[in-house]
């Protein structure tokens, strides 16, 4: 530059400035701190005068497609209006620019609802909407693939050897032989930390147990709901239920208090729900019958939780079981299923793309597909008056099983877990192409899996996401045509499916390739 030149400011740096000005006026104007570390920048947390511990589960929101050069300046005053706010965290990038998400703590659980019904889908800019859902600092970690023989104080005391921070685990018996448990455990940590830290140890493939390489997943929390909700809930769920037990006997139990008391009972292999005609028999029901032993087994009570239709636009999940779903989860006319985990940040193992914008899609009963299965080599005619006899997938042969959805289903129901349910999404994909994608969730391991493409073929939809699934279940699955690494066999007589043999069957599903995005 020479001499004689002056140097002008530009464009960029005069909006820095102006930036910055902003901030530290709000900073002025509410004595909250503001702090960058480890790509967020914290505004407050705690914030001036608080005294005492962080405020409690359930206070923090997600905030979803915020725009890139919007700023605590502009977003701080608006989740103002639904409460005070205890801590706000915006994610950097390096650029500057921020992440397009933010986290937002209020001092109280009120607060952080009434950010969801005003602030969802509100339009923070004209033709620019955010998504606003309740946070969950999740704590908890699934480990799958351990021996059915171990009991909890024996899996404890190993996950305390490996990982810091364990403060209990969570053992489901089966519900076949009480004697054992169901094949995997749930670990909770004294913090999201911790649980995280453990979680990246555990690495799936490199880590064992006793011998076996174990699964190790992010556990689904629990969504919490509010509670003028749940004052009005009059539903029990009821868990660790014998297979043997019956509805009768369910509603000849939880009858014992006030006889006529119960409305209906849906069990459904080994949980049930109890709909009661009032709350307040469903209340002295929940406190008399908890713990108590039926059919020898010490069962599991608690309310049941609904969501609203209008509560859960993001998931529009829907179950295969046509009013109940294991989760504590129910419906009724008033109340769809809840989700576990919010669309908008991914789901399972598979990432959704921030540019897709995913919705539920209802399809017609039946779709032509050009990679359809040609039958004409597997079908055998049905004579009239043939015997039939009801079979169970434990008598089928391995080789009448040759899909990805079929196997998925035969893995489940070897490891007493309930059936894999399909949840169906659509994407825009390019000029405008509808693209299918299933979320699978397995509701007895509490996990649910997403695979990372989208296929133009409902039916390739479903079998592309059941094979996505089964390579989460067990990350030594290889694709068909691959080497086949064998994993350890499961203990003689442990009734769990052998991985190997998972892998042996793998190798006949078939490979989608030609309509995947």
């Amino acid at each position: 530059m020479d001499e004689g030149s002056t140097s002008q400011p530009s464009d960029n740096n005069k909006m820095d400035s102006s930036k910055e000005a902003a901030l530290l006026a709000l900073m002025d104007r509410t004595g909250y701190s503001m702090v960058q570390e480890n790509g967020q920048r914290k505004f407050g947390g705690p914030p001036p005068g608080w005294e005492g511990p962080p405020p409690p589960r359930g206070c923090e929101v997600f905030v979803g497609k915020i725009p890139r050069d919007m700023y605590e300046d502009e977003l701080v005053p608006v989740f103002e209006r639904a409460g005070h706010i205890y801590e706000f965290r915006l994610m950097m990038e390096f650029s500057g620019e921020n992440r397009g998400y933010a986290f937002v703590m209020y001092t109280t659980r009120e607060g952080a609802q009434r950010a969801i019904q005003l602030l969802d889908n509100y339009e923070i800019r004209p033709g620019k909407f955010i998504g606003v859902c309740v946070s969950l600092d999740n704590c908890r970690l699934f480990i799958g693939s351990i021996p059915k023989d171990k009991k909890k104080e024996e899996i404890q005391e190993e996950m305390m050897k490996v990982t810091e921070g364990v403060v209990d685990v969570i053992v489901y018996p089966s519900a076949v032989d009480r004697m054992k448990n169901r094949g995997f455990a749930f670990v909770e940590y004294e913090s999201h930390k911790a649980a995280a830290m453990a979680r990246r140890k555990l690495i799936p493939g490199t880590f064992q147990l006793w011998g076996h390489t174990i699964q190790v997943d992010w556990a689904e929390p629990e969504k919490e709901l509010d509670e003028e909700t749940m004052q009005r809930v009059r539903v029990l769920y009821v868990r660790n239920l014998m297979l043997s037990t019956t509805e009768e006997t369910l509603r000849s139990e939880f009858s014992r208090l006030k006889l006529g008391s119960v409305e209906r009972v849906k069990k459904l292999t080994d949980y049930a729900f109890i709909h009661f005609y009032n709350r307040e028999d469903a209340l002295n029901a929940l406190e008399s019958m908890n713990g108590k032993v039926i059919d020898g087994s010490p069962i599991e009570v608690t309310l049941a939780k609904p969501v609203s239709k209008d509560g859960n636009k993001r998931s529009g999940l829907r179950s295969s079981y046509g009013g109940v779903a294991p989760a504590g989860n129910y419906v009724d006319s008033n109340f769809l299923f809840q989700s576990r985990d919010d669309v908008t940040i991914g789901l399972g193992t598979g990432a959704i793309s921030d540019g897709f914008s995913v919705r539920p899609v209802n399809l017609p009963p039946h779709l032509g597909s050009p990679y359809a299965v040609d039958l004409d080599r597997c079908v055998y005619p049905f004579l009239p008056g043939s015997h039939l006899v009801p079979v169970s997938l434990n008598t089928l042969k391995p080789s009448q099983l040759s899909s990805a959805v079929s196997l998925l289903d035969y893995y489940c129901h070897k490891n007493d877990w309930s059936l894999p349910e399909y949840h169906l999404y659509s994407l825009a994909g390019q000029e405008g192409k509808m693209l299918l994608i299933y979320k699978v969730v397995i509701n007895s391991t509490r996990s649910s899996f997403m695979p990372d493409k989208a296929c133009t073929i409902l039916e390739d939809a479903k079998e592309l996401a059941a094979q996505n699934a089964l390579w989460n279940l067990d990350c030594s699955i290889n694709s068909p045509g691959s080497p086949v690494n064998v994993s350890p066999p499961a203990p003689s007589g442990s009734g769990f499916l052998s991985f190997g043999f998972l892998q042996r069957m793998c190798c006949t599903v078939r490979v989608l390739s030609l309509c995947i995005y």
